[in-house]
Protein backbone atom coordinates (compact mmCIF):
# COMPACT_ATOMS: atom_id res chain seq x y z
CA UNK A 1 0.00 0.00 0.00
CA UNK A 2 2.06 3.03 -1.22
CA UNK A 3 2.58 6.10 1.32
CA UNK A 4 4.42 9.27 0.64
CA UNK A 5 7.91 8.60 2.91
CA UNK A 6 10.77 9.95 3.60
CA UNK A 7 12.83 8.19 0.97
CA UNK A 8 10.20 7.44 -1.55
CA UNK A 9 8.84 10.41 -3.70
CA UNK A 10 8.03 11.46 -6.85
CA UNK A 11 9.49 15.05 -7.98
CA UNK A 12 6.27 16.11 -9.86
CA UNK A 13 3.37 15.47 -8.30
CA UNK A 14 0.74 17.51 -10.57
CA UNK A 15 -0.73 18.85 -7.69
CA UNK A 16 1.11 20.37 -5.34
CA UNK A 17 -0.10 21.31 -1.57
CA UNK A 18 1.85 24.18 -0.18
CA UNK A 19 1.32 24.22 3.19
CA UNK A 20 0.64 21.88 6.52
CA UNK A 21 -0.18 22.99 9.91
CA UNK A 22 2.24 21.70 12.97
CA UNK A 23 0.09 20.73 16.25
CA UNK A 24 1.62 20.30 19.44
CA UNK A 25 0.22 18.53 21.89
CA UNK A 26 2.05 20.38 24.65
CA UNK A 27 1.11 23.71 24.03
CA UNK A 28 -2.48 22.58 23.14
CA UNK A 29 -3.23 23.43 20.07
CA UNK A 30 -6.25 23.10 18.48
CA UNK A 31 -8.96 24.47 15.97
CA UNK A 32 -12.72 25.17 17.51
CA UNK A 33 -15.92 26.31 15.84
CA UNK A 34 -19.93 26.23 16.07
CA UNK A 35 -21.24 23.45 13.89
CA UNK A 36 -24.00 24.68 12.40
CA UNK A 37 -27.89 23.59 12.56
CA UNK A 38 -29.21 23.75 9.32
CA UNK A 39 -26.62 20.28 7.99
CA UNK A 40 -27.53 19.08 4.87
CA UNK A 41 -27.34 15.61 6.40
CA UNK A 42 -26.86 14.06 9.41
CA UNK A 43 -27.34 10.65 7.95
CA UNK A 44 -23.91 10.74 5.33
CA UNK A 45 -20.85 12.92 5.57
CA UNK A 46 -17.30 12.08 4.04
CA UNK A 47 -14.27 13.56 6.32
CA UNK A 48 -10.84 13.54 4.23
CA UNK A 49 -7.36 14.79 5.80
CA UNK A 50 -3.48 14.36 5.39
CA UNK A 51 -1.81 13.30 8.69
CA UNK A 52 1.93 12.73 9.56
CA UNK A 53 1.87 11.34 13.06
CA UNK A 54 3.83 13.08 15.94
CA UNK A 55 3.63 11.11 19.17
CA UNK A 56 2.92 7.63 19.32
CA UNK A 57 1.13 5.68 22.29
CA UNK A 58 -0.80 8.21 22.99
CA UNK A 59 -4.28 8.96 22.21
CA UNK A 60 -5.16 11.94 20.21
CA UNK A 61 -8.10 13.35 18.59
CA UNK A 62 -8.17 14.46 14.67
CA UNK A 63 -11.85 15.92 14.66
CA UNK A 64 -14.39 15.55 17.00
CA UNK A 65 -18.04 17.09 17.48
CA UNK A 66 -20.17 17.01 20.65
CA UNK A 67 -24.24 17.31 20.93
CA UNK A 68 -25.80 18.86 24.32
CA UNK A 69 -23.05 16.72 26.69
CA UNK A 70 -20.07 14.34 26.49
CA UNK A 71 -22.65 11.48 26.64
CA UNK A 72 -23.30 12.34 23.09
CA UNK A 73 -20.89 12.81 20.32
CA UNK A 74 -18.29 11.51 17.89
CA UNK A 75 -14.59 11.53 17.40
CA UNK A 76 -12.06 10.51 15.05
CA UNK A 77 -8.68 9.59 16.25
CA UNK A 78 -5.72 7.67 16.75
CA UNK A 79 -5.89 5.48 20.10
CA UNK A 80 -2.92 4.94 22.48
CA UNK A 81 -2.24 1.86 21.09
CA UNK A 82 -1.47 3.41 17.95
CA UNK A 83 -4.67 1.84 16.15
CA UNK A 84 -7.04 3.99 14.03
CA UNK A 85 -10.58 3.85 15.39
CA UNK A 86 -13.62 6.45 14.91
CA UNK A 87 -16.95 6.35 17.19
CA UNK A 88 -20.37 7.51 17.53
CA UNK A 89 -21.65 7.55 21.27
CA UNK A 90 -25.55 8.19 21.87
CA UNK A 91 -26.45 8.63 26.12
CA UNK A 92 -23.35 7.23 26.70
CA UNK A 93 -23.13 4.04 24.49
CA UNK A 94 -21.03 3.20 21.31
CA UNK A 95 -23.71 3.14 18.03
CA UNK A 96 -20.79 3.46 15.82
CA UNK A 97 -17.12 2.08 16.58
CA UNK A 98 -14.51 1.10 14.34
CA UNK A 99 -11.12 -0.01 15.51
CA UNK A 100 -8.46 -1.19 13.09
CA UNK A 101 -5.78 -3.80 14.59
CA UNK A 102 -3.27 -2.43 11.90
CA UNK A 103 -0.91 0.55 13.46
CA UNK A 104 -0.09 4.08 12.39
CA UNK A 105 3.55 3.78 13.92
CA UNK A 106 5.35 5.53 10.66
CA UNK A 107 6.10 9.31 11.88
CA UNK A 108 8.13 9.75 8.90
CA UNK A 109 4.95 9.11 6.39
CA UNK A 110 1.63 11.40 5.44
CA UNK A 111 -1.11 9.17 5.76
CA UNK A 112 -4.25 9.81 3.32
CA UNK A 113 -7.56 9.06 5.52
CA UNK A 114 -10.77 8.56 4.24
CA UNK A 115 -14.16 8.35 6.57
CA UNK A 116 -17.34 7.48 4.93
CA UNK A 117 -20.80 7.42 6.65
CA UNK A 118 -23.64 6.49 5.58
CA UNK A 119 -26.64 5.10 7.80
CA UNK A 120 -28.95 4.92 5.20
CA UNK A 121 -27.04 2.17 3.32
CA UNK A 122 -26.86 -1.28 3.56
CA UNK A 123 -25.54 -3.18 6.11
CA UNK A 124 -21.94 -3.16 5.84
CA UNK A 125 -21.89 -0.44 3.98
CA UNK A 126 -22.69 2.30 5.92
CA UNK A 127 -18.70 2.82 7.60
CA UNK A 128 -16.22 3.25 4.71
CA UNK A 129 -12.18 3.91 5.99
CA UNK A 130 -9.91 4.05 3.21
CA UNK A 131 -6.00 4.73 3.89
CA UNK A 132 -3.62 5.88 1.10
CA UNK A 133 -6.48 5.12 -1.52
CA UNK A 134 -7.24 1.58 -0.40
CA UNK A 135 -10.29 0.64 1.43
CA UNK A 136 -9.29 -1.16 4.94
CA UNK A 137 -10.80 -4.44 4.43
CA UNK A 138 -13.22 -5.62 7.47
CA UNK A 139 -10.73 -8.02 8.46
CA UNK A 140 -8.44 -5.17 9.54
CA UNK A 141 -10.99 -3.93 12.12
CA UNK A 142 -10.63 -5.56 15.26
CA UNK A 143 -13.93 -3.89 16.35
CA UNK A 144 -16.64 -2.74 14.07
CA UNK A 145 -20.33 -1.47 15.56
CA UNK A 146 -22.13 -0.12 12.81
CA UNK A 147 -24.95 2.29 13.36
CA UNK A 148 -28.79 1.26 12.83
CA UNK A 149 -30.30 2.05 9.07
CA UNK A 150 -30.82 5.72 9.34
CA UNK A 151 -29.53 6.46 12.42
CA UNK A 152 -28.24 10.07 12.87
CA UNK A 153 -24.86 11.03 13.47
CA UNK A 154 -23.38 13.22 16.53
CA UNK A 155 -20.14 13.62 14.37
CA UNK A 156 -22.40 15.19 11.74
CA UNK A 157 -25.07 17.01 13.66
CA UNK A 158 -24.76 20.77 14.39
CA UNK A 159 -26.47 23.52 16.46
CA UNK A 160 -23.76 22.82 19.59
CA UNK A 161 -21.61 26.24 19.94
CA UNK A 162 -18.07 25.75 19.89
CA UNK A 163 -17.80 22.13 20.57
CA UNK A 164 -17.07 20.98 17.54
CA UNK A 165 -12.94 20.88 17.17
CA UNK A 166 -9.78 19.77 15.35
CA UNK A 167 -6.94 18.52 17.26
CA UNK A 168 -8.77 17.82 20.56
CA UNK A 169 -12.32 16.84 22.47
CA UNK A 170 -14.55 18.81 24.07
CA UNK A 171 -14.04 19.80 27.85
CA UNK A 172 -10.63 17.63 27.95
CA UNK A 173 -7.51 17.13 25.76
CA UNK A 174 -6.37 14.23 24.02
CA UNK A 175 -4.47 16.52 21.93
CA UNK A 176 -3.04 16.02 18.88
CA UNK A 177 0.60 16.46 17.63
CA UNK A 178 1.80 16.22 14.19
CA UNK A 179 0.93 17.44 11.06
CA UNK A 180 -2.70 18.09 9.37
CA UNK A 181 -3.23 18.98 5.33
CA UNK A 182 -5.71 19.01 3.22
CA UNK A 183 -8.53 18.96 5.78
CA UNK A 184 -12.21 18.27 4.00
CA UNK A 185 -15.76 17.50 5.27
CA UNK A 186 -18.60 17.04 3.09
CA UNK A 187 -21.28 17.75 3.93
CA UNK A 188 -24.49 15.19 2.62
CA UNK A 189 -21.76 13.30 0.16
CA UNK A 190 -20.69 9.87 0.43
CA UNK A 191 -17.83 9.59 -1.52
CA UNK A 192 -14.72 7.41 -1.57
CA UNK A 193 -11.28 7.94 -2.13
CA UNK A 194 -10.49 8.53 -5.38
CA UNK A 195 -12.52 11.85 -5.02
CA UNK A 196 -9.66 13.36 -3.16
CA UNK A 197 -6.43 11.38 -4.37
CA UNK A 198 -5.69 9.02 -7.13
CA UNK A 199 -2.10 6.62 -7.88
CA UNK A 200 0.53 8.61 -9.93
CA UNK A 201 0.93 6.69 -12.61
CA UNK A 202 4.75 6.13 -13.00
CA UNK A 203 5.30 5.33 -9.26
CA UNK A 204 2.11 4.23 -8.04
CA UNK A 205 2.80 6.42 -4.70
CA UNK A 206 -0.63 7.89 -3.75
CA UNK A 207 -1.07 11.12 -4.14
CA UNK A 208 -3.65 14.50 -3.50
CA UNK A 209 -5.82 15.84 -6.25
CA UNK A 210 -7.51 19.37 -6.24
CA UNK A 211 -10.28 19.01 -4.17
CA UNK A 212 -11.56 22.51 -4.70
CA UNK A 213 -14.91 21.42 -6.94
CA UNK A 214 -16.13 19.10 -4.67
CA UNK A 215 -19.90 19.30 -3.55
CA UNK A 216 -19.23 20.72 0.63
CA UNK A 217 -22.61 20.79 1.81
CA UNK A 218 -23.99 23.21 4.11
CA UNK A 219 -21.34 22.21 7.21
CA UNK A 220 -18.90 21.47 4.82
CA UNK A 221 -15.47 22.57 5.08
CA UNK A 222 -12.47 22.41 3.39
CA UNK A 223 -9.07 23.51 5.13
CA UNK A 224 -5.37 24.43 2.98
CA UNK A 225 -4.19 25.81 5.59
CA UNK A 226 -2.58 28.70 3.01
CA UNK A 227 -3.45 31.96 5.19
CA UNK A 228 -0.80 32.54 7.85
CA UNK A 229 -3.21 35.22 9.11
CA UNK A 230 -5.82 32.99 9.31
CA UNK A 231 -4.93 29.63 9.55
CA UNK A 232 -8.69 28.09 10.21
CA UNK A 233 -9.39 29.79 7.10
CA UNK A 234 -12.81 27.48 5.32
CA UNK A 235 -11.53 27.90 1.48
CA UNK A 236 -14.81 25.72 0.45
CA UNK A 237 -16.83 29.27 -0.36
CA UNK A 238 -18.86 28.13 2.84
CA UNK A 239 -17.55 30.37 5.24
CA UNK A 240 -17.28 27.68 7.99
CA UNK A 241 -13.93 29.04 9.73
CA UNK A 242 -12.04 27.64 12.96
CA UNK A 243 -11.06 29.51 15.25
CA UNK A 244 -7.44 29.14 16.16
CA UNK A 245 -6.56 28.23 19.70
CA UNK A 246 -2.52 28.15 20.54
CA UNK A 247 -1.09 27.75 17.06
CA UNK A 248 0.56 30.86 15.45
CA UNK A 249 1.61 31.72 12.01
CA UNK A 250 5.58 29.79 13.20
CA UNK A 251 2.89 26.49 12.88
CA UNK A 252 2.40 26.83 9.27
CA UNK A 253 4.61 24.77 7.90
CA UNK A 254 5.85 23.54 4.14
CA UNK A 255 6.03 19.78 4.90
CA UNK A 256 3.48 18.71 3.75
CA UNK A 257 1.37 15.35 1.52
CA UNK A 258 3.28 16.16 -1.72
CA UNK A 259 6.54 17.25 -0.06
CA UNK A 260 7.22 15.30 2.71
CA UNK A 261 10.41 17.10 5.10
CA UNK A 262 12.80 15.14 7.31
CA UNK A 263 12.13 15.36 11.46
CA UNK A 264 13.21 13.36 14.34
CA UNK A 265 12.32 9.83 14.77
CA UNK A 266 10.67 8.72 17.72
CA UNK A 267 11.74 5.08 17.12
CA UNK A 268 14.71 5.73 17.13
CA UNK A 269 15.29 6.93 20.67
CA UNK A 270 16.41 4.47 23.40
CA UNK A 271 13.87 2.15 24.88
CA UNK A 272 14.34 3.68 27.86
CA UNK A 273 14.91 7.17 29.41
CA UNK A 274 14.53 9.06 25.65
CA UNK A 275 14.34 12.31 24.56
CA UNK A 276 11.25 14.02 24.54
CA UNK A 277 10.24 15.30 20.77
CA UNK A 278 7.34 17.50 20.32
CA UNK A 279 6.94 20.43 17.89
CA UNK A 280 6.51 18.09 15.54
CA UNK A 281 9.34 15.89 16.12
CA UNK A 282 11.57 19.00 15.28
CA UNK A 283 12.88 20.12 19.45
CA UNK A 284 14.92 17.04 21.61
CA UNK A 285 14.55 17.36 25.46
CA UNK A 286 17.34 15.38 26.85
CA UNK A 287 16.87 14.94 30.70
CA UNK A 288 20.09 14.69 32.60
CA UNK A 289 18.68 14.11 35.60
CA UNK A 290 16.80 10.38 34.72
CA UNK A 291 18.92 9.68 32.08
CA UNK A 292 22.84 8.64 32.29
CA UNK A 293 25.13 9.49 29.32
CA UNK A 294 24.68 9.25 25.26
CA UNK A 295 20.78 9.68 25.35
CA UNK A 296 19.12 11.09 21.57
CA UNK A 297 17.61 10.64 18.75
CA UNK A 298 18.40 10.48 14.77
CA UNK A 299 16.37 11.64 12.08
CA UNK A 300 13.66 10.21 9.60
CA UNK A 301 15.19 10.24 6.52
CA UNK A 302 18.77 8.49 5.97
CA UNK A 303 20.95 9.80 3.33
CA UNK A 304 23.80 8.06 0.65
CA UNK A 305 24.27 10.72 -1.87
CA UNK A 306 23.77 14.24 -2.31
CA UNK A 307 24.39 17.66 -0.37
CA UNK A 308 22.14 18.58 2.46
CA UNK A 309 21.47 21.36 5.12
CA UNK A 310 20.31 21.71 8.16
CA UNK A 311 20.35 24.06 11.12
CA UNK A 312 19.81 23.27 15.07
CA UNK A 313 19.29 25.78 17.70
CA UNK A 314 20.64 24.99 21.33
CA UNK A 315 17.89 26.20 23.38
CA UNK A 316 18.30 25.11 26.70
CA UNK A 317 21.67 23.36 28.49
CA UNK A 318 23.22 24.21 31.97
CA UNK A 319 26.35 23.90 33.36
CA UNK A 320 26.29 20.02 33.51
CA UNK A 321 25.04 20.04 29.82
CA UNK A 322 27.03 18.75 27.26
CA UNK A 323 24.98 18.95 24.17
CA UNK A 324 26.25 17.01 20.51
CA UNK A 325 25.16 17.64 17.43
CA UNK A 326 26.13 15.17 14.27
CA UNK A 327 26.02 12.66 11.75
CA UNK A 328 25.71 8.92 12.13
CA UNK A 329 25.45 6.25 9.83
CA UNK A 330 23.58 3.52 12.75
CA UNK A 331 20.79 5.83 13.67
CA UNK A 332 19.88 3.36 16.06
CA UNK A 333 22.61 3.79 18.29
CA UNK A 334 22.67 1.28 19.84
CA UNK A 335 26.52 0.06 20.72
CA UNK A 336 26.62 3.17 23.23
CA UNK A 337 23.23 2.98 24.92
CA UNK A 338 24.87 1.22 28.05
CA UNK A 339 24.68 3.93 30.38
CA UNK A 340 28.35 4.45 30.08
CA UNK A 341 30.27 7.83 29.32
CA UNK A 342 30.70 7.81 25.78
CA UNK A 343 28.73 9.29 22.95
CA UNK A 344 28.62 8.41 19.20
CA UNK A 345 31.73 9.78 18.65
CA UNK A 346 33.37 7.09 20.50
CA UNK A 347 32.26 4.72 17.81
CA UNK A 348 33.38 4.74 13.80
CA UNK A 349 29.83 5.28 12.95
CA UNK A 350 29.57 8.75 14.32
CA UNK A 351 30.93 12.15 14.29
CA UNK A 352 29.78 14.30 17.16
CA UNK A 353 30.25 18.08 17.80
CA UNK A 354 30.20 18.74 21.18
CA UNK A 355 29.07 21.72 23.11
CA UNK A 356 31.63 22.09 26.04
CA UNK A 357 34.77 21.78 24.01
CA UNK A 358 33.91 22.08 20.85
CA UNK A 359 35.63 18.80 19.27
CA UNK A 360 34.47 17.07 16.39
CA UNK A 361 34.96 13.64 18.08
CA UNK A 362 34.90 10.38 15.74
CA UNK A 363 36.11 6.59 16.71
CA UNK A 364 36.78 8.24 19.98
CA UNK A 365 39.67 10.74 18.01
CA UNK A 366 39.69 14.36 17.83
CA UNK A 367 38.54 15.49 13.79
CA UNK A 368 39.66 18.95 15.28
CA UNK A 369 38.60 21.22 17.70
CA UNK A 370 36.63 24.66 16.82
CA UNK A 371 34.44 26.68 18.87
CA UNK A 372 32.38 25.86 22.05
CA UNK A 373 28.89 26.90 22.01
CA UNK A 374 25.97 27.65 24.17
CA UNK A 375 21.82 28.33 24.29
CA UNK A 376 20.83 30.99 21.66
CA UNK A 377 23.85 29.25 19.06
CA UNK A 378 22.34 27.79 15.90
CA UNK A 379 24.27 25.12 14.54
CA UNK A 380 24.94 23.95 10.86
CA UNK A 381 25.10 20.52 9.54
CA UNK A 382 26.81 20.56 6.14
CA UNK A 383 26.18 17.26 4.93
CA UNK A 384 28.02 16.40 1.36
CA UNK A 385 28.15 12.44 0.66
CA UNK A 386 29.12 12.88 -3.04
CA UNK A 387 32.20 13.72 -1.73
CA UNK A 388 32.20 12.24 1.73
CA UNK A 389 32.62 15.36 3.70
CA UNK A 390 31.00 16.77 6.97
CA UNK A 391 31.09 20.66 7.51
CA UNK A 392 29.98 22.14 10.54
CA UNK A 393 29.04 26.04 11.32
CA UNK A 394 28.22 27.96 14.24
CA UNK A 395 26.24 31.00 14.00
CA UNK A 396 26.88 30.88 10.05
CA UNK A 397 30.58 30.24 10.28
CA UNK A 398 32.53 27.07 9.44
CA UNK A 399 34.39 25.59 11.95
CA UNK A 400 37.66 24.25 10.99
CA UNK A 401 38.09 27.11 8.81
CA UNK A 402 35.87 25.03 5.98
CA UNK A 403 38.00 22.03 5.91
CA UNK A 404 35.70 19.21 6.16
CA UNK A 405 35.61 16.13 7.83
CA UNK A 406 36.07 12.45 6.13
CA UNK A 407 33.32 10.61 6.46
CA UNK A 408 33.12 6.61 5.48
CA UNK A 409 32.09 6.13 2.34
CA UNK A 410 28.70 3.41 1.32
CA UNK A 411 27.09 4.37 4.08
CA UNK A 412 23.74 5.73 4.63
CA UNK A 413 23.95 8.69 7.45
CA UNK A 414 21.41 10.31 9.34
CA UNK A 415 21.70 13.46 11.58
CA UNK A 416 21.76 13.12 14.96
CA UNK A 417 21.95 15.13 18.83
CA UNK A 418 22.13 13.77 22.13
CA UNK A 419 23.46 14.78 25.41
CA UNK A 420 26.83 13.08 26.22
CA UNK A 421 27.16 14.15 30.22
CA UNK A 422 23.57 13.12 32.19
CA UNK A 423 23.31 14.27 36.10
CA UNK A 424 21.43 17.06 36.91
CA UNK A 425 21.16 18.57 33.07
CA UNK A 426 18.85 19.67 30.70
CA UNK A 427 19.77 19.36 26.86
CA UNK A 428 16.90 21.12 24.36
CA UNK A 429 17.96 21.29 20.42
CA UNK A 430 15.42 22.36 18.41
CA UNK A 431 16.17 21.36 14.68
CA UNK A 432 15.47 23.00 11.46
CA UNK A 433 14.96 21.23 8.69
CA UNK A 434 13.32 23.91 6.37
CA UNK A 435 10.38 24.06 8.79
CA UNK A 436 11.26 26.37 12.11
CA UNK A 437 9.96 26.25 15.21
CA UNK A 438 11.44 29.37 16.02
CA UNK A 439 11.45 33.46 14.25
CA UNK A 440 14.20 33.01 11.30
CA UNK A 441 15.60 37.16 11.57
CA UNK A 442 17.27 36.27 8.13
CA UNK A 443 15.53 33.97 5.75
CA UNK A 444 17.55 31.51 3.73
CA UNK A 445 16.12 29.03 1.29
CA UNK A 446 18.09 26.47 -0.12
CA UNK A 447 18.56 26.39 -4.97
CA UNK A 448 15.11 24.98 -4.89
CA UNK A 449 13.88 28.01 -3.14
CA UNK A 450 12.75 25.16 -0.43
CA UNK A 451 12.89 25.69 3.47
CA UNK A 452 13.35 28.68 5.33
CA UNK A 453 16.61 28.91 7.50
CA UNK A 454 18.69 31.53 9.37
CA UNK A 455 22.33 30.75 7.09
CA UNK A 456 22.91 30.02 3.74
CA UNK A 457 22.60 27.02 2.26
CA UNK A 458 25.58 27.62 -0.28
CA UNK A 459 29.38 27.31 1.64
CA UNK A 460 32.86 27.66 0.37
CA UNK A 461 34.23 24.61 2.28
CA UNK A 462 37.69 23.30 1.05
CA UNK A 463 37.57 26.94 -1.10
CA UNK A 464 35.20 25.26 -3.20
CA UNK A 465 31.85 26.50 -3.44
CA UNK A 466 28.66 24.15 -3.00
CA UNK A 467 24.95 24.36 -2.58
CA UNK A 468 23.60 22.16 0.14
CA UNK A 469 19.81 21.29 -0.43
CA UNK A 470 16.96 20.80 2.04
CA UNK A 471 16.11 17.37 3.25
CA UNK A 472 12.39 16.94 1.30
CA UNK A 473 11.28 14.50 -0.88
CA UNK A 474 11.12 16.97 -3.68
CA UNK A 475 15.01 17.33 -3.06
CA UNK A 476 15.59 13.73 -2.54
CA UNK A 477 13.42 12.67 -5.83
CA UNK A 478 16.25 15.09 -7.59
CA UNK A 479 19.54 14.70 -5.82
CA UNK A 480 19.41 11.60 -3.65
Amino acid sequence: MPLILGTNSIKDTGFDVANSLRFDDGSSDHLTRSLGASETSTQKGTFSFWVKRGQLTTAQIIYTNEVANDNNRGFIQFEDDDTFRIKDTVSGSNTTFYATTQLFRDTSAWYHMVVALDSTASAGERITIFKNGTRIPDSQFGTSTEPSQNANFNILTGGQTNKNHIGKIHGGSTHFDGYLAEFVYCDGQVLDADSFGEFDEDSGIWKPIDVSGLTFGNNGFYLDFENSGSLGADVSGNGNNFTVNNLTSIDQTTDTCTNNFCTLNPLFAPPTNPPTYSDGNLTSITDGATAEYGWGGATSIGVSSGKWYCEAKWTQGGAYSRGSIGVTYDPSMSAYRNGSNSASGSYAYGWGYRSYDGVLLNNGSTIWTGNTYATGDIIGIYLDLDNHKLYISKNGVLENSGTGANLTTGETYHIYQEDVTGTSSTSKFEFNFGNPTYTISSGNSDPNSYGNFEYSTTITGDSISKDFYALNTKNLAEYG
